[in-house]
């Protein structure tokens, strides 16, 4: 067999390694960059705090040997399982087979609707809590079986599909995992699980989609009847199933002229609006509006607006409690990029 570098890898870095300090010795000094780099530091301007938590918010993974220019495809696979679980198989091959042969999407188009029986399987089967962890009554996929379910509901119809996605994908479920009170995850998992609450996120606005450091729904810290919270106005559009939801996560940035916060801080804030009274929101949220519907491409699936003017919240409603007001972009970055790359 021809002796080739192929057989020797660690001789060919080698080799590599030490011509390419060999050659930098020998190059001429350009003496002019670091005057120029120094000169863009005084220019530029700085980082914002909400740039700073985007760049610092979430893990690094197989993308630094990507930009390293040392990728092993070894490491990716080895590092990424994308085998489903016989749960998930079972659950792709029945449960989602039986809900593709209820799907007639030249029906649902021309209803505009999903039939109610149709509502309920999605609702009984637990379809909404896909990826939320069995502790709280969800099935606990992994991210490939959620993508397969939601790829397989999607070759059907598009409006089932995306009706199953955003609970599991852009509603306020994971960050309710991993930022909630304990007392809001005891009372909405199990609900949101189990489909007796529909969830949506408020997030995109007339001036701004995805881009919540660009959006001008805004709070203020208020103290009212002895009760801390928050006057806030929004004004929230093509929100998917906002007009059918019964629990709305809203994004909104938060200021605090008055100095009443205790804990957390100024910033992106995410709370829980319920549509009706419950025990962690006593008194509702009056005021809050869902609707009119929108009707994006003719499919059907639901999507409306979200609005309110100088609607009272809670700092009860605020994912995490007061502590974690501010920290919405932080909590966004770091949990929902996900689902958004498997529902978008």
């Amino acid at each position: 067999q021809a002796w080739t570098f192929a057989n020797k890898p660690e001789m060919h870095r080698a080799i590599i390694t030490r011509g390419g300090r060999a050659a930098w010795a020998r190059a001429p000094k350009r003496t002019f960059i670091k005057p120029a780099y120094d000169l863009a530091k005084r220019v530029m301007p700085k980082i914002s705090d909400t740039e700073a938590a985007a760049l610092s918010s979430g893990t690094i993974s197989w993308e630094k040997d990507l930009f390293s220019g040392d990728l092993s495809v070894k490491h990716l696979v080895n590092t990424y399982n994308v085998k489903l679980t016989p749960e998930e198989q079972s659950f792709l091959d029945n449960e989602t087979e039986v809900l593709c042969e209820m799907l007639d999407q030249y029906t649902i188009e021309q209803d505009q609707n999903l039939p109610p029986e149709v509502w309920e399987y999605i609702r009984q089967h637990k379809f909404f809590g896909m990826v939320m962890p069995k502790e709280w009554g969800g099935l606990g996929m992994s991210g490939h079986g959620h993508a397969r379910v939601i790829e397989k509901i999607g070759g059907r119809s598009p409006t089932a599909a995306t009706t199953v996605a955003v609970p599991n994908s852009l509603g306020p479920g994971e960050l309710l995992c991993h930022y909630g009170t304990p007392e809001q995850k005891k009372f909405y998992l199990p609900r949101l699980a189990a489909g007796i609450d529909i969830p949506c996120f408020g997030l995109t606005g007339p001036s701004s989609g995805s881009d919540a450091a660009s959006m001008r729904d805004a709070g203020v810290v208020v103290e009212e009847n002895g009760v801390l919270g928050m006057r806030v106005t929004f004004s929230k559009r093509y929100i998917t199933l906002a007009p059918v939801a019964t629990l709305v996560g809203l994004a909104f940035k938060l200021s605090d002229p008055n100095k009443l916060l205790t804990t957390g801080k100024e910033g992106i804030t995410v709370a829980l609006l319920p549509t009706e009274p419950n025990p962690t929101v006593p008194q509702g949220i009056p005021g809050l509006m869902t609707g009119p519907r929108h009707n994006p491409l003719g499919v059907g699936f639901m999507n409306g607006t979200v609005k309110g003017e100088s609607v009272f919240i809670p700092m009860s409603a605020v994912i995490g409690g007061e502590e974690r007001c501010g920290f919405g972009w932080n909590m966004l970055m770091e949990c929902l990029g996900e689902g958004r790359g498997i529902s978008l």
